[in-house]
């Protein structure tokens, strides 16, 4: 079994976020973790490796720093490493980013791929999706649970306060929430390992059938028009009245709002 998982380096927002002035993140004056929905979509991988000895192949699209990440998932135990990397890449919406993801994945053998759900710097849940639209395969997003039966793989979908159970044949891709599991720590020796292991780097000419008119910000139908720290909010409206003149004014204000 060959299992790919999509990872992406979004900013570590303890730290602040800082923007271009297109509106764009600097993602390269920021600290940076692994997206949390796609660490558990790892973690996920890896069990299955554990378990049927698949191999892991890890892809991100990135700025050079974004190597990061993919010694980090081959600390925990990836097999393969891959960053896409270019300038033209740069400043890409969803449609593009999955365009480019689906252009490197179609150089790769593979029965899963796994993505997270969403990424936190975005929030959209759009580009596991769209990569499997791309690439003419089956999509199970919101995955809380994942069995192989065969040929087939066996998800349990999130769904409001309930799940389905959805079956496919693979090749699948399939999108992880991160209450998905608990990702494993990297060892020491899978650290120095993956220091010492070769990080393949893909650019613009390893993309396998993708237009150039749908990549990187030029290529990006949604544009960032306007890209702010978070606002803060009013102080309120602060009232004393006793018990039953508050449950009056509470359900008036509920009323206002259309809440109730």
């Amino acid at each position: 079994m060959k299992v790919v998982v999509c990872v992406k380096q979004v900013p570590d927002t303890k730290g602040g976020v800082k923007f271009n002035p297109d509106g764009t993140l600097d993602r390269a004056a920021m600290l940076t973790i692994m997206n949390p929905d796609d660490k558990a979509g790892l973690e996920a991988a890896l069990r299955l490796k554990d378990q049927y000895g698949a191999e892991v192949t890890v892809v991100t699209m990135g700025l050079p720093k974004a190597e990061e990440v993919l010694r980090e998932a081959l600390a925990m135990g990836a097999d393969k490493g891959i960053l896409v990397t270019d300038r033209v890449l740069g400043g890409a919406d969803t449609w593009a980013t999955s365009q480019t993801l689906a252009g490197a994945i179609r150089n790769l053998d593979y029965d899963l791929i796994i993505t997270g759900r969403q990424a936190i710097d975005g929030d959209t849940a759009q580009v596991g999706p769209q990569i499997s639209e791309h690439l003419g395969i089956p999509v199970i997003s919101y995955a809380q649970n994942i069995k192989i039966e065969g040929d087939s793989v066996v998800v349990e979908r999130q769904y409001d306060d309930r799940y389905h159970v959805l079956k496919a044949k693979m090749p699948c891709l399939i999108t992880a929430l991160a209450e998905l599991n608990e990702p494993r720590y990297m060892t020491p020796g899978g650290i120095f390992d993956a220091y010492k292991s070769e990080i393949t780097t893909w650019g613009r000419a390893d993309l396998k059938d993708v237009e150039d008119s749908n990549l990187g910000l030029k290529g990006s139908p949604t544009q960032i028009a306007r890209a702010s720290d978070k606002v803060r909010k009013g102080q309120g409206e602060k009232v004393t009245l006793d018990a039953s003149e508050s449950v009056e004014y509470i359900m008036n204000k509920l009323k206002e709002k259309h809440v109730i």
